[in-house]
């Protein structure tokens, strides 16, 4: 094994570089991964272009750090690794393995009540010196990191879509969908495409899909979806009620990223109906809250990150039942990162984009 390697270095926003760095070394209890591929997330695009949820603003002290790696949706194989950490994640050298995108302190009381997604810390791969991401040859794998293995069968770009769709499906868990319900996902990215599949598992009524894009529309079918409809060609909210009753949708789950979903979500649910917010803004957004409260009654509720659905989103890649080929659009090189965060922001030609170290 060479003694460096490349990777991708963040010095602040809009200046992420490639650069030789030593390669790194585990420790006592830790493994080292041997990277095969890293998607490319909407958040680390967020990242990159500074917004105020990583690098601070008047209201909230930053949170990225500089000089780290960044990259938290990732895949590879061991490349080496002692027996203590082999016996605690029960993988050997040579397996393919996935991490979750956070690494829990296992101190706080977050993680002593087992909402380790929570972890006051909140250190992640790819945000934090103390763990560098994957947009690198190496990274290694912390002794506190939660690792599972993975199918060796699959490409790795396919088995990287493993961290997005754990999110999802944490999204779609927390909406509690019943049989009766008429769930509409809002945006048919990578998340949300995982969103409508979990909420097709849960064989509610009907799912809605919402987009601009007649492409995206179209992967959302595959996904499940009973109805997509273009919000650049009509009301979403009148036509949800008229497929209601008048009433409105029971489950409104946003992961769209965009102010307006979040003003539509409320508008097209029934009184009493769930809100469940996934993504992550790059700006305040504004509402009238009284729809909240004297209005409707709703339940809102946020989900972040993948808590214990990353089995599930295992199971499901190896189920077939995706259309992997379509939703993991693009795989570049390393060296062709910025090409690659160019791609995630130009989401009508893209979908999910990993780098191939």
């Amino acid at each position: 094994m060479a003694n460096t390697m490349k990777a991708v270095i963040v010095h602040g926003p809009h200046d992420y570089r490639l650069e030789e760095v030593p390669v790194p070394v585990a420790g006592p209890g830790e493994a080292l991964l041997k990277v095969e591929a890293v998607g490319i997330c909407a958040s680390d695009l967020k990242c990159y272009h500074g917004a105020a949820k990583f690098w601070g603003d008047e209201n909230r002290p930053a949170w990225a750090e500089t000089m780290t790696v960044p990259g938290h949706e990732f895949t590879g194989r061991i490349a080496a690794i002692d027996e203590e950490a082999s016996k605690r994640w029960g993988v050997v050298e040579g397996d393919r393995i996935v991490a979750e995108q956070i690494v829990p302190c296992w101190e706080c009381r977050y993680c002593n009540r087992g909402d380790y997604h929570m972890c006051q810390p909140h250190d992640m791969f790819g945000f934090k010196r103390r763990t560098p991401g994957a947009m690198a040859e190496y990274l290694v794998l912390p002794k506190e990191a939660l690792v599972h293995k993975a199918p060796s069968d699959i490409p790795p770009w396919q088995v990287a879509y493993a961290e997005p769709l754990s999110c999802a499906l944490h999204a779609v868990e927390r909406a509690d969908i019943r049989f009766d319900d008429t769930v509409v996902v809002a945006g048919c990215g990578p998340i949300g495409l995982g969103m409508i599949a979990g909420a097709a598992a849960k064989f509610p009524k009907r799912i809605i899909a919402l987009d601009a894009l007649p492409q995206k529309l179209e992967l959302a079918r595959k996904c499940g979806a009973d109805v997509t409809l273009n919000i650049t060609e009509v009301d979403v909210v009148e036509e949800v009620k008229k497929l209601t009753g008048g009433y409105g949708a029971d489950v409104y789950i946003e992961g769209t990223g965009h102010p307006s979903a979040v003003a539509q979500g409320l508008n097209l649910l029934r009184k009493l109906g769930t809100f469940v917010e996934y993504s992550v803004f790059k700006d305040p957004v504004t509402v009238d809250w009284s729809i909240i409260s004297d209005d409707k009654e709703l339940n809102v509720l946020g989900a972040h990150l993948g808590q214990n659905t990353w089995p599930a989103a295992l199971r499901l890649i190896e189920s077939g039942r995706l259309p992997l080929d379509e939703i993991c659009s693009h795989q570049l090189p390393l060296a062709e990162f910025q090409k690659g965060l160019d791609l995630v922001a130009d989401s009508a030609n893209s979908v999910k984009v990993s780098l191939i170290p």
